[in-house]
């Protein structure tokens, strides 16, 4: 590029860095201390063909193209059993299956939020507050940062492009980093000296050098831990290439993470065991699958929960898809993961106990169910859990 793009190009990557003290990320965390990584779909994923209630026939009655078969080990389309009442999306089989047989995932139905506006993005910011409803605090301040600010060795990170609402409002710096794509810097070490000038002795001074450090010693070890996982082989699409190197990071150096995948929001042709959902469901359970490899033993020592901002309408539409429910299913995977089982508060799949006659009730609220996960994790005390999740009652579901 010629020096006036270059210019342009590298002013607008360093407004974009993230505001951080460089130097306090250069330090590993201790080894021991626990790793939680938050996967969030944003679209509202439909959880009753990825938890399927294969006991339900109102199930059946509801989704005439949709549904998944019940469990028949003659058809390998039908759904995985997990027990009597539940069964796990087949396109899973070879990525999910194998950590629920380990008991090194679980599923809580009936989970979500208080918010009924079924708006994505009202929704999606409620979530990442992590404030009741009828609060009245920082619209700015997110539910992971207040966390990261009752922890102490304990480096955050997201692996976004923009900073997510999760973690705005800390009061130490959290970076940000998206990592789908390449992996490459942008910039040579000639262009960074360049672009470090034009921003000395200014405000955006230490931005701009943090963030061009990050890219650089990231690109680094990313491109390093690629060549060596892959062995030779093509590497794993989308969202497995995105995890493997989200490890890269989180064995080493960082304890909380953030990760965000769009692309559920399924109105039209949804599918069941093929189709747009399928298929991002195959992805998402590929890169899980694909992080718990990457980690090796740290996997033992690693919380991960996957949520969504509402569930769908149990019943199809006239399009073969599904709208915008309520209750949903979330999914809690690691290694020290006391797995295997559906927790949670629970009630028959029948039409009478269904939310307003069209989605699932929540019975297990986000804040009160994470409450209880991080404190157990952490060993917050009362106060802290109060100062992440205001008003929150902590429920304990014994999954860690």
């Amino acid at each position: 590029m010629d020096r006036r793009q270059f210019l342009r190009t590298a002013a607008t990557a360093a407004l974009a860095a993230p505001t951080l003290s460089f130097s306090s990320r250069l330090f590993a965390a201790p080894a021991s201390t626990p790793r939680f990584l938050l996967v969030f779909l944003r679209g509202g994923y439909d959880c009753n063909n990825l938890l399927v209630p294969t006991g339900s026939d109102f199930y059946y009655e509801s989704r005439p193209t949709l549904a998944i078969a019940r469990p028949d080990a003659s058809n390998p389309n039908s759904a995985l059993p997990l027990d009597s009442h539940w069964s796990l999306n087949p396109v899973l089989r070879d990525s999910i299956y194998p950590l629920w047989q380990k008991k090194q995932v679980a599923f809580v139905p009936f989970a979500g939020t208080d918010d009924l506006s079924r708006s994505h993005f009202e929704t999606q910011d409620n979530i990442e507050r992590g404030e009741p409803l009828d609060h009245t605090g920082n619209y700015r301040s997110g539910f992971m940062a207040r966390l990261s600010g009752q922890l102490t060795g304990t480096p955050a990170i997201a692996f976004t492009g923009n900073l997510p609402l999760s973690f705005q409002g800390a009061a130490k710096d959290i970076p940000n980093i998206s990592l789908k794509g390449n992996t490459k810097a942008h910039f040579n070490d000639r262009q960074a000296d360049i672009l470090a000038g034009m921003y000395r002795g200014t405000a955006l001074a230490a931005a701009s050098a943090d963030g061009l450090a990050l890219r650089k010693n990231v690109s680094q070890d990313l491109m390093q831990e690629m060549t060596a996982a892959s062995r030779g082989a093509p590497s794993a699409r989308n969202f497995a290439s995105e995890t493997r190197r989200i490890a890269t990071l989180m064995r080493e150096q960082y304890r909380l993470g953030f990760v965000d995948v769009g692309g559920w929001d399924t109105h039209v042709n949804q599918g069941s065991v093929t189709g747009g959902l399928a298929n991002n469901l195959r992805n998402l359970g590929e890169g899980l699958a694909a992080y718990a490899d990457a980690l090796g033993e740290e996997w033992n020592r690693t919380t991960v929960v996957v949520l969504s901002e509402f569930g769908r309408t149990f019943r199809e539409n006239g399009d073969k898809g599904t709208d915008h429910g309520h209750g949903t299913t979330y999914w809690v995977l690691g290694g020290g993961v006391r797995g295997g089982r559906i927790a949670g508060e629970q009630v028959a799949v029948t039409q009478p106990n269904l939310l307003q006659n069209r989605d699932y009730p929540v019975l297990n609220n986000y804040r009160d169910v994470l409450g209880g996960l991080l404190q157990r994790l952490w060993g917050l005390s009362g106060s802290q859990l109060q100062a992440v999740f205001p008003q929150a009652r902590p429920k304990d579901l014994g999954l860690v």
